[in-house]
């Protein structure tokens, strides 16, 4: 089961990241290009939320099951560990956790906003945020922390 859910986890990863790519898309052309905030750019900032959080919930699941994680919690305590264990055991949860919590601020911020324009800058904004972290936490083939593959089989 364990494994399932770390092959989903790893290619549901590429969903958050194109839908927040047209979230983004959407909300610096609409903010740039003075467009109006459409239903579908309200679909748009709606799904990525949501889609974000699908991926978090999976995550705490693999969290909560993953032996590396059962090592470093295990080891914590110790004066030095391996990166690896570091990395997925705190870095990547808190990083992620943060970077959806800043994501869905700026969702609901952009949805009250009153004015198009508002709703665009406060998305862009609050969306590139979420970005930038993600891109942190995220454990790249070539990351010295935590190398994984783009994908996984």
């Amino acid at each position: 089961m364990y494994l399932f859910f770390l092959t989903l986890h790893s290619w549901f990863r590429w969903v958050v990241l194109l839908s927040l790519g047209l979230g983004l898309y959407r909300s610096y052309r609409g903010w740039l290009g003075q467009h109006a905030f459409t239903p579908l750019d309200n679909t748009i900032r709606h799904t990525t939320a949501t889609i974000a959080h699908v991926q978090l919930m999976l995550g705490y699941v693999l969290y909560f099951q993953s032996p590396t994680v059962s090592q470093f919690l295990a080891h914590r305590h110790d004066a030095t560990y391996e990166q690896q264990p570091l990395f997925f055991g705190l870095l990547h949860v808190v990083l992620m956790t943060v970077a959806i919590v800043v994501l869905t601020i700026g969702s609901s911020l952009a949805k009250r906003r009153p004015t198009s324009p508002a709703k665009f800058r406060t998305m862009a904004l609050w969306f590139t945020a979420a970005l930038l972290l993600l891109f942190l936490a995220i454990p790249w083939p070539f990351s010295p922390l935590a190398s994984r593959p783009y994908f996984r089989f």
